[in-house]
């Protein structure tokens, strides 16, 4: 099940939230922490970005019957001349989860949730995932060397993409 938060979340769903993001981060992504992760560094993180995340931003999560399972979340451009713009950010599947299909359904939902408040042009960074994003109609714009550490503290290239949600409008 994926639902959308709604700010200020209840501790449940942070602990939810920081397991996720230690869980993930320890068997190996490269979600902006390095391992080994606490669930403790994790917790503080949420708490800073839900706090200062803008009333428009979105966080979705998914749900199992063990808790939350996945999430990705929409941050809205802040340039006064971006605004039909936002940055699809942490789409993170716990590792229980994967090859499961969570993560193109966790994008599927944030893009409708993109349409639904205005937004017209998504952005990302990944760690090169070209098959996920390309299958799901994205556009590579470049891929940037040594972007960024694996959990295990070797480089990694990252590669930028966006989706234009509504092809039609003139540019």
């Amino acid at each position: 099940m994926i639902e959308r938060l709604h700010l200020p979340v209840n501790e449940s769903d942070l602990e939810g939230l920081a397991q996720l993001l230690a869980d993930t981060v320890n068997a190996g992504a490269a979600i902006h922490f390095l391992a080994p992760l606490s669930r403790e560094q994790t917790q503080e993180w949420w708490r800073k970005t839900l706090a200062n995340s803008p009333s428009t931003a979105i966080f979705l999560v998914a749900r199992d019957e063990q808790g939350i399972v996945g999430t990705v979340q929409l941050q809205p451009a802040t340039a006064p001349n971006q605004p039909h713009r936002a940055e699809v950010a942490k789409l993170v599947v716990h590792p229980r989860s994967r090859r499961s299909g969570l993560g193109e359904r966790l994008m599927s939902a944030i893009e409708d949730a993109a349409r639904q408040a205005g937004f017209t042009l998504l952005t990302l960074d990944t760690r090169t995932a070209e098959r996920l994003y390309g299958r799901l109609g994205w556009n590579a714009v470049g891929t940037i060397p040594r972007f960024a550490l694996n959990s295990d503290k070797t480089f990694h290239s990252a590669t930028i993409f966006y989706k234009d949600l509504n092809p039609d409008q003139a540019s």
